[in-house]
This record gives structure tokens, sequence and C-alpha cells, in this order.
């Protein structure tokens, strides 16, 4: 006797038994989900230029990425090797800005400016008056070869200053990216180190949205990709290349973390930016390009030297199709976003 209902024997049309019924309707259902359920390739974009070293087009990544990225929606509270993963309005976030809070401290926040880049100073200053570390003695050091790029200056709050480092023109962005770890270590050795007590640095072009309280305070605090957070080990950006000083091992790496936003005490952070520099130096000498610039090497180190406290995209984070979902948005990079935009919104936006 024949399963599917359509079908007739020699003999007539067949009758189905309720058993047969069962399982035809079972196996109709299997049928429709299996062709309903399958993944396509879809068209997203993503600003990020990690994605051009990794051999993929801009406007195009697979769907199986952003399938892994939603089913991976998680706010886990701690690393594996036990540091505070840090997501802002946690309880233990507010028991760290209270313990913080308690004692006081004087921070850092320092942001290379040079050519185009000037045009999101005042955004950058002004956001940081209202959001970062709010009632703490915060001082900004702004490494420009332009100092009138400052002008008209910021009025600051109270336990707020403004110091700029001069420091010599570096045109282009990949050479921006290649000194910025030398620049970093030459000012915190002098002057920073003897006035204050913690060092952020942070991209230039991004803007303070929510407050960024003390919760994000510890010896070496590094921020995880949002484009990357969730997404499988394999997916991550590490130099792959045997021959360049920030190559990654393929049974090594945790997390992939961004150079949006990165800090810690002065002393760690003077040591990072050291190491870091010598790194690129000696790839610089064998004519060798890490595939994501000075990110790469930030990630070699950070593997090396595991961060103290890892804060959550909520600290680092752009509108992109493979982005992570996060409560808030607390740090936004104008500049990455601006690279999601065709032209035409750029140039009304003025990216």
């Amino acid at each position: 006797m024949a399963l599917f209902p359509f079908c007739k024997s020699h003999t007539g049309p067949v009758r189905l038994t309720r058993i047969q019924l069962i399982l035809y309707c079972l196996l109709l259902s299997l049928i429709i989900y299996f062709l309903h359920g399958r993944k396509t390739t879809i068209s997203v974009k993503s600003p990020h230029p990690i994605f051009h070293a990794m051999g993929i087009e801009r406007e195009r990544v697979m769907t199986d990425m952003m399938v892994v990225k939603a089913a991976a929606q998680q706010t886990p509270l701690e690393t594996p090797w036990g540091a505070p993963l840090v997501w802002g309005d946690t309880r233990n976030s507010a028991w760290r800005r209270d313990k913080f809070a308690q004692r006081g401290i004087h921070a850092g926040l320092l942001a290379l400016v040079v050519g185009t880049y000037a045009k999101f100073v005042q955004r950058f200053l002004s956001s940081a008056e209202t959001y970062f570390l709010p009632g703490q003695m915060v001082t900004y050091y702004i490494l420009t070869d332009n100092p009138r790029s400052l002008d008209p200056p910021i009025k600051l709050g109270p336990k707020r200053q403004l110091k700029v480092v001069t420091v010599a023109e570096l045109p282009g962005w990949e050479r921006l990216a290649y000194r910025r770890m030398v620049l970093l270590a030459d000012a915190i050795r002098d002057p920073i180190s003897n006035e204050v007590e913690y060092i952020f640095c942070a991209d230039i072009d991004q803007e303070f949205v929510a407050p960024v309280g003390e919760e994000i305070l510890g010896d070496l605090v590094a921020t995880l990709h949002p484009e990357l957070y969730g997404m499988p080990r394999n997916a991550f950006p590490y130099e792959a290349e045997e021959v360049s000083s920030a190559c990654v091992e393929e049974d090594e790496g945790d997390y992939y973390y961004t150079s949006e936003l990165y800090g810690g005490l002065v002393s760690e952070m003077y040591r990072l930016a050291r190491v870091c520099s010598v790194l690129i130096l000696q790839d610089q000498a064998n004519s060798v390009v890490a595939r994501g610039l000075e990110e790469s090497y930030l990630n070699r180190y950070l593997i090396d030297h595991r961060p103290t406290c890892v804060l959550s995209p909520e600290y680092s984070w752009w509108d992109s199709a493979l982005a992570a979902e996060v409560p808030v948005q607390r740090l936004v990079s104008l500049g990455r976003q601006c690279e999601a935009y065709d032209k035409h919104k750029r140039k009304d936006l003025q990216c």
C-alpha cells in the first residue's frame, strides 16, 4: 500500500490508515521546514576595514555569520580567566562605580588629532565633558600636529583640564596607525606619568552618548570589537602570517579587541605602548604589514597580557549589520559609521 494519498494502485485509489496519515503529515512538515529554513546569502554592510583584510568584499558577508551572531546574544559578566566583563547597568558595575568614587581618582583621556581628524575634536570633547567619568578629575591630552584645531577652546567643567601636546605632521591613515603607539609611549613618559593615575586612549572620531563611569577602571582595560563579539574564534581577523610580530596561532585568543578605546594604569599602558611600538618597528624593518595595522599588535599584546577588565561593545559601537545588540550605546564611532554610508550621505553628514 502506498504512503501518499494521491498515489493509485492498479486496483484503484489507495485509502490511508490513521498511522499512514500521521506519517504523511510529519513528512510533509519536515519538507516544508527544510525548504523554508534553509540559510541563504544576503548582502550586508560592514564599515570595518578588517573585512577587506580577510578577503571579504565590503558589501557582502555570509549570513552564516549573522546566524551565529543572533544565536550568541548573551551578556556574560566575566571572562574565561575571571576578569569582569563590563556592562554599564549591571549591579557589578554599580558596585565598581561606588568603589572608585569613594576614594576618587585622576584619569587622563588621550586622543591623536592630525590632518582632517581635527573636525571631530569639538564633538569628542563636548561629549566627554558630559559623559566621561562624570564628577572625577580628568585631564584631556590632545596630541596634534595643528594646535589651532582646538579653536575655539571648549569650556571645561570643574576638575577638568586640557593639555595639548604638539607632534610632527603625520599624513596618511596607515602611517598614523603605525606611529600612534610610539607617540603614546612618549606622551606617557612625559608628561602623563607624573600627572594622572589612569590613562585611556581613544580615537578622536567618536562621540560619548551615555555615561562611561568608574566601572571602566582597571589595571589593563580592553574593549570588545562590536562586529566580532559573539563570533566563533575562527572568524577573528588576527594576523596569520608567521613573519609578522603580530602573528597569532590558531590555538590562541579568546576575544578580538578594538583599538577605539583601551586603557588602564599609567604604568600598564606605558608597557603596552612600548611593547607594541617595538613589534611594529620590527615588522617595518622587515617590510611586513600586519593585516589590521595597529589593532593587530594590540590584540597580540592582549593575548600575552590578558586584560584585568574587559569592556562590552557598549563602549565601542557603530551602526552595522554585524554589530552586537547592546542594552545601551555609550561610545559611538562616527568615523567607522561614516564608512558604512554611500558617498552622498557622507557628504550630507560631512563625514
